[in-house]
């Protein structure tokens, strides 16, 4: 079935310079006299809005080229895909041969989701709500919170990521961890993508964090951040697929605990310094890309590229350390209120980053990987379900999944409209936000986000991810 006034929406996109088709929900998109870009492909439910904002985006990057060499062979986006405020849309991903483009992942380098169980019933949480959230506030946004630790441990940290800060720790613990299960910790980093490692170089981080010796306390770790961020309360409604959620160690009744953050400042940090160096190694002399969006070529400057991914992982390792972090503070209160609580993990995983896959490499933007059998998490908003899926690994996708709904109005619009509507209309009716900033509950409403049910039957009925489990909000405290 063909979108209403399809043949009029196409022209208009055309005037836009964009060469735009559809056919069984996918909008394929290029530059017009863009012929040697791929072709760009957009999955969207029937009735979701067509941003040309977000479809010049796309175009713009996969026709990125290196004058030296290097380029985009295959560019596709998720249906969460919505305009992005760097020149990047939202749920874009990309496989480049012989360059890699800093832009394409931006500054929240390894945002990414991260999803606990706990064998506590709704009523049990319930009946201690109170005491657990002061004590959870006062953790993530008052600074009670004590995430101090040794030099030694900030540089493993940055090298290796969460291997390399258990061994720190276990040699000399710090901070609010050293009443933690560090073993448990140890056992579950096989739960987290790449196991929570990547290859980066402490050298590369922000220098006010890896002293040469003495105590780190660092004011970004364990932070949620602002945005679409956050930490959710959950339960598990539903179980899908019985053998896959006992394996992950779900069940029906069960509360769950999601936590969605990145790599905070030192993302900035690295995301924004790389984004200026491959500016500044563009050709003199030859014209900047209209989008602006300068690749890194290993053809011209191998050193570059090999150092701006060193760098990137550098970001990415904090990033699976913060959310360890959040979800460690949470663990710590949970057993302080309501005892013994193991709350194990179920998966950790990344948006916003560039690996190792295909030809190249693959970067996804606001998407996550979703490869055969491995675990994905998809939020809703906070006043909507969330998923547990499995990834089936479409290579049409680039095995890739969404990373959310997606945002339908922007964080302006809705400040703007919340002035006028009333909760009911903003979708925050028996909404549970827990935040310091009013603001921040009308900018994350549910009426700015696409109804997560109809993102995550597209993906299934494109055999991209297959549901395990169903998950409804309780609380959720946003920073």
């Amino acid at each position: 079935m063909q979108p209403k006034n399809l043949k009029r929406l196409l022209r208009a996109l055309e005037r836009q310079g964009l060469d735009v088709s559809y056919s069984n929900r996918t909008y394929s998109v290029r530059l017009l006299n863009s012929s040697d870009a791929p072709i760009a492909e957009v999955l969207l439910p029937e009735g979701f809005p067509v941003e040309a904002k977000a479809l010049k985006q796309l175009a713009n990057l996969a026709s990125v080229r290196h004058p030296s060499g290097g380029c985009v062979c295959r560019a596709c986006a998720t249906p969460d895909f919505h305009p992005g405020d760097a020149g990047v849309a939202i749920g874009s991903i990309v496989e480049t041969v012989g360059q890699v483009i800093p832009g394409a992942v931006g500054s929240d380098i390894n945002c990414g989701m991260r999803l606990h169980v706990a064998d506590l019933t709704i009523d049990e949480f319930m009946a201690k709500r109170d005491q657990f959230v002061e004590k959870m506030k006062g953790d993530y946004f008052f600074g009670t919170r004590d995430v101090t630790m040794t030099a030694d441990a900030m540089r493993s940290l940055f090298q290796y990521g969460v291997p390399g800060w258990l061994d720190a720790m276990l040699v000399k613990p710090t901070g609010s961890v050293v009443k933690s299960d560090l073993q448990q910790l140890a056992q579950e980093s096989d739960r987290i993508f790449l196991g929570g490692s990547m290859d980066g170089d402490w050298k590369l981080a922000p220098e006010e964090l890896v002293p040469d010796a003495g105590l780190v306390r660092d004011g970004g770790l364990a932070t949620i951040g602002g945005g679409n961020h956050f930490v959710e309360v959950q339960r598990v409604d539903k179980v899908e697929n019985r053998t896959l959620a006992h394996a992950w160690g779900v069940r029906e009744g069960q509360l769950a605990f999601m936590i969605h953050s990145g790599s905070r400042n030192v993302g900035k940090y690295i995301g924004g310094m790389w984004r200026d160096k491959a500016k500044a190694t563009w050709q003199k002399g030859l014209k900047y890309p209209d989008s602006q969006i300068f690749p890194l070529s290993t053809y011209s400057h191998p050193e570059l590229v090999a150092s701006y991914l060193q760098a990137e992982a550098t970001a990415a390792n904090y990033a699976f350390v913060n959310r360890l972090l959040l979800a460690e503070l949470l663990r710590l209160r949970l057993r302080e209120v309501y005892k013994d609580v193991e709350a194990p993990l179920v998966y950790d995983l990344p948006h916003n980053i560039t690996l190792p896959e295909g030809q190249g490499w693959v970067t996804r933007k606001g998407a996550c990987p979703a490869h055969l059998g491995q675990p994905v998490i998809i939020p809703g908003s906070m006043g909507a379900d969330s998923y547990l899926m499995v990834g089936k690994g479409n290579p049409a996708f680039c095995n890739s999944a969404s990373h959310g709904a997606g945002r339908i109005y922007s964080r302006f619009d809705l400040n703007r409209r919340g002035a006028s509507q009333s909760e009911a209309e903003l979708g925050l009716t028996g909404v549970d936000c827990i935040t310091l900033r009013q603001e921040r509950r009308i900018e994350e409403a549910p009426a700015a986000y696409k109804p997560i049910q109809s993102v995550i039957d597209v993906q299934v009925e494109a055999e991209m991810v297959n549901i395990v489990a169903r998950l409804s909000p309780v609380l959720t405290f946003k920073a």
